[in-house]
């Protein structure tokens, strides 16, 4: 082969080595992407649309997208996997991955914030916390954080307030929430979303947290008898990451454009869809006005100012201890000086 025609061969193959390393190649790999559960509004009205329309349209980057009711990982397993680049973003509940950071458990705590405001404040004070330790236990760089509806109790024989608790099994939303209820008087029961219809209606447990809407989708509805509405298992929040990888391979107005975008179209939307939500949830279990099927004829149970009183009490003397004893000093001190600011508590 003549020697020109060589060299001229070595130096396209280098060329094409160069751009396929280089990150505007990497660019337009496709990116895989893990929403969250597939049957629920955050994933069908927000994060597939955001990751199969606006990403591509904006970004100009193919994604493919799953869900968490698609894959057969559990906990903090798809994490793990995606900072091992088997995916490039996930949605996954914050409470699936405490167990590999507990310090993440200290946005999501029993009765913390009682209203969809302060769940706002809560968050974007504890922010900075959750990107330092996403980034440290996972290598993930945060996007969004989004609330499912509040977590409210669902069950078949009366209660007039947390005191009526005691002595029953109720199923928990997260080991925060079963502390809270141990704290009550209550035994916390560890069982999966879809096994609480048949175990209500068995008297396998008495009692079982999940969000309004939620529990009204999946028929709870028809095994319970009353619902009382103080989110005692928080509001499962949905934090929408990225592997730190994908990140870094993004050119920095991308990493912009995306942030901006993921803000406006997933994020601030899905607060505002949160809201009315919990309160559809609430109406739809009690006889009232429902967008979403036929009513329920659960008893609404008000919550009074001593419950209020009572699960902060709980909080402050039972959870936060806890949740302390899993964490460094580094973690507590940080949560005091966030979290703890805007709701007024401390933790020794």
């Amino acid at each position: 082969m003549h020697k020109k025609k060589i060299t001229w061969i070595v130096g396209m193959l280098a060329l094409f080595m160069f751009l396929a390393l280089s990150p505007a190649h990497s660019q337009t790999k496709e990116l895989r992407v893990v929403g969250s559960w597939n049957s629920l509004t955050m994933y069908k009205n927000f994060e597939m649309p955001f990751w199969t329309e606006v990403v591509p349209a904006e970004l100009g980057l193919k994604t493919s997208m799953t869900s968490l009711s698609q894959i057969t990982l559990k906990g903090p397993a798809v994490l793990r996997q995606m900072s091992m680049g088997v995916f490039d973003a996930v949605h996954t509940v914050v409470d699936y991955v405490v167990d590999d950071s507990p310090a993440l458990a200290g946005l999501d705590l029993p009765a913390l914030a009682t209203d969809i405001a302060d769940a706002r404040k809560v968050v974007e004070a504890y922010r900075p916390v959750l990107e330092e330790y996403l980034a440290r236990d996972f290598d993930a760089k945060l996007l969004s954080v989004a609330p499912y509806p509040a977590q409210v109790i669902f069950c078949r024989d009366r209660i007039n307030g947390l005191a009526d608790l005691k002595g029953k099994k109720i199923r928990a939303s997260g080991w925060t929430t079963s502390e809270f209820v141990n704290a009550v008087g209550a035994t916390g029961v560890t069982l999966s979303f879809s096994e609480v219809p048949q175990a209500l209606q068995r008297g396998v447990v008495d009692c079982a947290v999940t969000g309004s809407l939620s529990g009204y989708s999946a028929g709870w509805g028809e095994v319970s008898n009353f619902v009382y509405p103080l989110p005692i298992g928080g509001w499962d929040y949905v934090i929408g990451t990225m592997s730190q990888a994908t990140w870094n391979s993004l050119s920095p107005d991308q990493q912009a454009k995306l942030q901006s975008l993921i803000k406006e179209k997933l994020e601030d939307p899905a607060w505002e869809v949160t809201k009315k939500e919990t309160q559809e949830g609430l109406d739809c279990l009690s006889g009232g006005e429902c967008p979403h099927g036929t009513p329920n004829k659960l008893e609404l149970v008000p919550i009074s100012e001593g419950d209020r009183e009572l699960a902060k009490k709980l909080l402050v003397e039972a959870v936060l201890p806890a949740w302390s004893k899993k964490v460094d000093s580094s973690a507590v001190s940080k949560w005091n000086e966030t979290i703890g600011q805007v709701v007024g508590f401390k933790i020794e």
